[in-house]
């Protein structure tokens, strides 16, 4: 991505600023590559909820904290079940299932749908941006009143 601005500062949109290589990178899924390395160090797995931004983190209730029961992973059950197509309340809901129901054998479907995933390339984006849009729950809860 580049750093482009608009005239008060802020950055554009991430969809403005993926480069044409940016976007190849998503739409194969090779920049989760350098993951690999925190998965190795025992900082990451393969299989759990995605990590997001460290500003979300005083943004959770108490019931999507519960993603960070486990280790941050590459993959997960929100990702096979929609990646950015889901709001982020879907994909807390299925993150939160997958801690409550995480076993070897889901471990597995998930690695396995992972790939169809990847091959087919299908919830890259969420509708209308580049990638997904900030996690802000007031905004969230002021469109579904």
């Amino acid at each position: 991505m580049t750093d482009s601005r608009d005239s008060d500062g802020s950055l554009l949109p991430d969809s403005e600023r993926l480069t044409g290589f940016g976007r190849f990178l998503r739409k194969t899924s090779l920049d989760e590559l350098p993951e690999l390395f925190n998965v190795l160090k025992g900082d990451m797995s393969l299989v759990d909820p995605r990590p997001l931004l460290m500003q979300y983190l005083d943004r959770y209730t108490p019931e999507q904290a519960r993603r960070h029961e486990v280790k941050p992973g590459i993959t997960g059950w929100a990702q096979v079940n929609g990646r950015n197509a889901l709001t982020w309340e879907e994909k807390f809901k299925l993150d939160v299932w997958y801690v409550n129901n995480r076993s070897l054998w889901l471990d597995l479907k998930i690695i396995a749908m992972t790939i169809w995933k990847i091959l087919i390339r299908e919830g890259i984006n969420q509708p209308g941006q580049a990638t997904m849009e900030e996690f802000n729950p007031q905004i969230t809860q002021i469109n579904t009143d």
